[in-house]
């Protein structure tokens, strides 16, 4: 599959979750992380790779244990909101824990 034709799909499921996020934000975090960003990685993958389950299934192992990183970024970044800090503390935050999460993650997934 072309390159472009990749990006080009990708980037309107990031606009319409952000455009559905104006109207129905749960809605919209849900979608952003559900397995469509996953499945979308799965698809490009398998085409440029058909039939190399070893590939795949390395991605689907980083992936799982990949999810508590990213529990942590959501953790913290809630927790800042919730606290009413700026966008970009907020954002700083949340990718410094969430960057020690990946380190630990990378440690582990070896």
């Amino acid at each position: 599959m072309p390159f472009y034709i990749k990006i080009v799909l990708s980037i309107i499921i990031i606009v319409l979750a952000t455009q559905l996020g104006r109207y129905f934000p749960s809605l919209s975090g849900l979608i952003a992380t559900m397995p469509l960003t996953g499945s979308l990685v799965l698809i490009w993958l398998y085409a440029d790779n058909p039939g190399n389950f070893g590939l795949m299934e390395s991605y689907t192992r980083g992936a799982l244990w990949g999810i508590l990183p990213s529990i942590l970024f959501f953790l913290t970044v809630y927790q800042c909101f919730r606290n009413e800090l700026p966008l970009s503390i907020t954002l700083s935050a949340g990718f410094g824990v969430w960057l020690v999460g990946a380190f630990v993650h990378q440690l582990f997934i070896k």
